[in-house]
């Protein structure tokens, strides 16, 4: 796929009235696997499905531009990064062969074979889409299924508002922290020496050797353990509040915003010079709130919910730890710290991100009651 992403560069480097679009490079797929057998080998509609990628991945570039943020131009996945492969239909050049026993689970790839698959649960509703992903030294087959059937929880009567923090990764309204057990920070002193061990390794003609590659392997294990650990823990968690709830409300959130860098400062009196803009502190505060996985939670969350026949209602999270719960006051001053929450007017004194939690609460029941 490197010509086709090549041919996207030049042009877009060379020419500002030649468009290069999905239809024209998919309408292209026929010549160049007549011409290369080697392409000819695989699935048709998993190229078709790369070229999509592609597509997307050059839309959101040209849309970034025209916002006038960081464009970000896409960068060539080869091998070392290519680690999803897409077949859009079961039976187009990938098959879903689920059996009773699951020994004897296999999916059979165009131009591989059948690989064995450890399935570790049964598969709900027809096969729809099915991706193979390397992670590491390990492999893995994504389903997407459509038909599936919803397994309703019974009804408990209870509905709960949670506040998203970093010190816990959320607290509910009826009092209740969650941990968050930083997984990040729990594995930094062995991510930096695997990382520091890996730029031992500058020149690029030494990146493909047998030793940078054993030390990109091992950076790469570790970011995967991170990544399971806190899917798994969000995965618990979510579970929890779908169990014992009808309703859940959260906070809408938008953390892409809240993790950004803050803006420099030039020094008016001193060229090329910036004044101190907080940036220290905001990277720290930014690592603790990725570290947290606040968006991936409440993705899950939201999946958890709608299987379960549960509802979940986002709420706006302006002013939530500044609004008193007793007498309504909204006030900067009503947070006196992180974890304390001190009303100026009535002077109501509770756990900070409890208050968050009620007044979320409160905005989910005022919706509800809107609904009606």
């Amino acid at each position: 796929m490197y010509r086709r992403w090549q041919e996207r560069r030049e042009a877009y480097r060379h020419s500002s009235k030649t468009t290069v679009r999905y239809g024209d490079q998919s309408a292209q797929l026929k010549a160049v696997r007549t011409v290369d057998p080697d392409q000819a080998r695989w699935s048709f509609s998993s190229q078709q499905a790369t070229l999509r990628r592609l597509d997307k991945a050059f839309a959101a570039f040209f849309r970034r531009v025209k916002a006038g943020v960081r464009p970000g131009y896409p960068r060539f996945k080869g091998i070392g990064h290519f680690d999803t492969v897409t077949f859009p239909k079961d039976g187009d050049g990938c098959r879903w062969n689920s059996t009773p026993h699951e020994a004897q689970t296999r999916v059979r790839l165009q131009g591989v074979g059948h690989v064995r698959v450890h399935q570790h649960r049964p598969v709900s509703g027809r096969v729809k889409t099915i991706s193979i992903k390397r992670e590491g030294r390990r492999w893995y087959v994504i389903l997407v299924c459509d038909s599936v059937p919803t397994q309703s929880l019974p009804a408990t009567g209870a509905i709960v508002g949670i506040d998203m923090g970093t010190v816990h990764l959320f607290t509910d309204s009826n009092g209740n922290h969650k941990e968050n057990p930083r997984f990040l920070e729990m594995s930094a002193a062995a991510l930096a020496d695997a990382q520091r061990h890996l730029t031992m390794f500058p020149k690029r003609t030494e990146r493909r050797t047998k030793e940078h590659r054993a030390a990109a392997r091992k950076v790469a294990k570790l970011h995967a353990r991170i990544r399971r650990q806190r899917l798994d823990h969000h995965h618990k968690a979510a579970n929890e509040l779908v169990r014992d709830n009808d309703v859940i409300a959260y906070e809408q959130l938008n953390t892409a915003a809240m993790t950004k860098a803050p803006v420099p400062r030039p020094d008016p009196d001193n060229e090329g010079m910036f004044l101190a803009n907080g940036a220290a502190a905001k990277t720290g505060l930014n690592r603790r709130i990725l570290d947290a996985g606040w968006g991936i939670f409440l993705s899950i969350l939201a999946n958890k919910a709608e299987s379960a026949g549960r509802r979940v209602i986002p709420v706006d999270a302006r002013n939530t730890s500044r609004t008193c719960p007793q007498c309504g006051h909204v006030a900067p001053e009503n947070r006196v710290t992180q974890a304390k929450f001190e009303c100026t007017a009535c002077g109501h004194a509770a756990n900070a991100d409890h208050v968050g939690a009620l007044n979320v609460l409160n905005r989910a029941g005022l919706a509800l009651c809107a609904a009606a």
